[in-house]
């Protein structure tokens, strides 16, 4: 045999093995990552979504989704283990620095339940808004109830027993 027909398949077999070694390199890294979970370690799934692990399992993860709502996962679904800053920036929108924004600012909660009476706007002080219509004003002329005289009935009357007659096409068949 002659070394340039078998070149082509040389080349072909080496490329397989380059590809399957970077392929086998990012399993072994996408491992070695999902292990060095934590519980409070922030984490984004391969659906997208941002979450903090709660605990760890063998084979699952136990996130919080939301404050008070978790969710187990499998480890396998957990696409990148984030930074704090990275992850703060990412689900706060800035920089986030314990229970203040770094500009100083306080964070705003999530729910209503920590606003107080003092916060919310008195009864009275809201404007009323009338969405109701006026009754003389919308109703066109003569489209009151009780304005049709019995001819109108009768014209109305007669062209439904005309759109309801069955035609034969004039040729006379019942």
């Amino acid at each position: 045999m002659n070394i340039v027909t078998l070149l082509p398949f040389i080349v072909l077999i080496g490329a397989m093995v380059l590809m399957t070694r970077s392929a086998k390199k990012k399993q072994q890294q996408a491992a070695a990552m999902r292990d060095q979970m934590q519980p409070g370690t922030g984490i984004r799934t391969i659906g997208g979504m941002y979450a903090t692990v709660k605990e760890v399992g063998d084979d699952t993860v136990l996130l919080e989704v939301a404050p008070g709502v978790h969710a187990v996962y499998a480890k396998n679904a957990v696409a990148a283990v984030l930074e704090d800053a990275e992850y703060n920036r990412i689900v706060h929108g800035t920089d986030f620095d314990g229970g203040e924004l770094k500009s100083g600012t306080p964070v705003v909660p999530d729910d209503a339940s920590s606003l107080t009476a003092a916060d919310r706007p008195a009864a009275g002080d809201e404007p009323v808004v009338d969405l109701g219509k006026d009754a003389d004003d919308e109703r066109p002329a003569g489209d009151a109830a009780g304005d049709r005289t019995g001819d109108s009935e009768a014209a109305d009357a007669g062209k439904a027993a005309e759109a309801d007659k069955k035609d034969d096409g004039g040729t006379g068949a019942k």
